[in-house]
């Protein structure tokens, strides 16, 4: 598999494979060629010939290479590199053996990457020795620079194994994201089962009790029980739409979401440290703590000035949230019905390690302070 080829989800970096290699690919190739117009060559249709074919797979080798066609190109570039380094007169032109290999290291298996540069180096020492042989006085290279060319496959080999581990990285922490995801959408839905079984009880207990209340001409308290009925109808569908929400990829960071929650309520919000992502369990408990929290103060203190502060250290995540003296009389039908109230906030912050307090406040009204370790 080429080192071009890669599967959806894996990075690479960008600065070194889309800039840097292609950078210093043309320019390899653009200052050896105008070398050949400068220097006397000893076999020039050779030696032109084989500049023009490795320029061309030097270029290439920026691109996705066919997986049953990589083994025979790299190998002719390794062996055509390796016999312009012998024939061509030019301080440059020993670069494409050495890059040869490293594209061999990179591209092929490791033992097939090693054999075909050792071929490249021999055939490297064996050109430069028919040069010489051929003119004594041509040839600027030592022999043995011919077995230096096999050097770089260690360096392409230690990139690709770091590709692979990098990629075997990152198919691991997508399979363990999957499974989180799986897991906490598995919760979530467990979740809404028990508001719906709770709230759905609740509202047929309800009218079970009006209509034996409307048989005996008990006319108002089965009206009373109606609108109790009504009032876990809408809590129910509020706390399914939130664990709804819950369930969205795009879901915001938490602190952006209890701000909107806040604008929606007309909620005094503040942020008391630096945000910074929470597991989506502990933030999942603490959004529903403050939507419980929120829709009792408005039930139980009607037109109270309300307020939430989210606060975030090291280790734990916190959230107060308090409410002043009601301005108006509470309605009886809404007080009655209501969602899984303080001990259900209490329990799925328990479940997680965190602490909940409620109680009165210093200014005449409750508050609610959750804490949870992150």
């Amino acid at each position: 598999m080429s080192d071009d080829a890669r599967e959806p989800g894996t990075r690479r970096p960008r600065f070194t494979d889309e800039l840097l290699r292609p950078f210093i690919m043309g320019t390899l190739v653009l200052v050896t060629a105008v070398q050949f117009t400068t220097r006397p060559l000893l076999v020039p249709p050779l030696a032109i010939a084989l500049l023009v074919v490795v320029s061309a797979m030097t270029i290439g080798a920026l691109f996705p290479w066919p997986q049953r066609a990589t083994l025979p190109i790299v190998l002719s570039y390794v062996v055509l590199s390796a016999v312009l380094l012998a024939v061509a007169q030019s301080t440059l032109a020993p670069a494409f053996a050495f890059v040869a290999s490293g594209i061999a290291g990179r591209r092929l298996r490791p033992r097939v990457a090693i054999g075909v540069t050792v071929i490249g180096a021999l055939t490297a020492v064996g050109a430069v020795l028919v040069v010489e042989g051929l003119h004594p006085l041509g040839s600027e290279l030592p022999w043995w620079l011919g077995f230096a060319v096999a050097a770089p496959v260690y360096m392409g080999i230690a990139r690709r194994e770091r590709r692979d581990a990098l990629l075997s990285a990152e198919r691991a922490a997508v399979s363990e994201s999957r499974e989180a995801a799986l897991l906490e959408r598995g919760r979530i839905a467990r979740e809404i089962h028990d508001v719906l079984g709770h709230s759905l009880s609740g509202i047929a207990m309800q009218l079970d009790m009006a209509d034996a209340l409307y048989g005996k001409g008990r006319g108002d308290e089965a009206t009373q029980a109606v609108r109790r009925a009504r009032a876990l109808a809408v809590d129910s569908i509020t706390e399914t739409r939130h664990a709804i929400h819950a369930l969205r990829e795009d879901t915001l960071p938490l602190e952006r979401t209890l701000e909107l929650m806040a604008t929606g309520e007309s909620v005094t919000f503040e942020i008391d440290g630096t945000p910074s992502p929470v597991p989506s369990e502990i933030a999942h408990a603490v959004i529903r703590a403050a939507q419980e929290a929120l829709t009792n103060a408005a039930k139980h203190a009607p037109g109270a000035d309300r307020s939430m502060k989210l606060g975030f250290t090291g280790e734990t995540v916190s959230l107060t949230i308090e409410n002043g003296p009601a301005r108006k009389p509470a309605d009886p039908a809404l007080t009655a019905g209501g969602g899984m109230g303080l001990p259900g906030m209490r329990e799925r912050v328990a479940l997680l390690g965190g602490t909940l307090r409620a109680g009165p406040s210093s200014v005449d009204g409750w508050k609610v302070e959750l804490e949870v370790p992150r």
